[in-house]
């Protein structure tokens, strides 16, 4: 497929996908997203044939526009849709499949300074709402959900959908897992800060009634002296 007739799979997305477009001179010229994976299209270009200073310099200038980080390492396929894309940042390792759509506020990225494959694979027709983080070189498999706010660490296998901190399946080929039900509430994370200082309240607690022990004795021994 030659580039150009990529870009205009690149605009036709926007029309299936966004509501809110209304033609294509409004798309072309206004949508960031728009702008930021067609910017990476040409610096991917760049990268492959090695020459990554300009490469990185067309990425940080696209990233300075739009405010989507995309590195130029990064393999993105056909009719990937970035709405509202704000705060995305894409690592040099991601492999991105055909029709993913990203939200704002999505990092896909790594976990260390690990060498090698160190971020994730999102095969085909994943969808990744806002503010989620999928970290780590693990794959999200085809035709899944990772919701907002989710933290995914593991892989994902196909036709799921993640929620959560740390994400987990709550619903797979159309069923929900049950098993996973319990650990939605994650606002009661532990919170190993929390539990460290009811240890030691509760060690001042006892102290404080040894302290008072002793106290008693050293009476008692006061009294029978005089």
């Amino acid at each position: 497929m030659g580039i150009f007739q990529m870009f205009k799979e690149d605009v036709d997305v926007v029309f299936d996908q966004d509501p809110a477009a209304r033609s294509y001179l409004e798309v072309i010229l206004t949508y960031a997203g728009l702008h930021a994976i067609w910017s990476h299209r040409i610096a991917h270009g760049f990268y492959k044939r090695k020459f990554f200073f300009i490469a990185r310099v067309i990425s940080q200038i696209s990233r300075f526009f739009t405010g989507i980080e995309i590195h130029p390492g990064a393999t993105i396929g056909r009719r990937f849709f970035i709405d509202h894309g704000m705060g995305v940042v894409v690592g040099e390792t991601c492999e991105i499949g055909d029709n993913v759509t990203i939200f704002q506020g999505v990092t896909l990225g790594g976990t260390g300074k690990e060498k090698g494959k160190r971020h994730p694979t999102l095969e085909d027709n994943v969808l990744v709402a806002t503010g989620a983080k999928v970290l780590g070189s693990i794959t999200i498999g085809k035709n899944s959900k990772v919701g907002a706010g989710s933290v995914v660490l593991h892989e994902v296998p196909e036709n799921s959908t993640v929620v959560g901190i740390p994400g987990h399946v709550v619903v797979q080929n159309g069923k929900k897992v049950e098993k996973t039900r319990k650990d939605l509430d994650h606002h009661k994370l532990p919170d190993p800060v929390y539990d460290r200082l009811n240890e030691m309240e509760e060690e001042i607690k006892q102290m404080c009634e040894e302290l008072n022990i002793e106290r008693k004795r050293s009476d008692e021994y006061e009294h029978k002296d005089l």
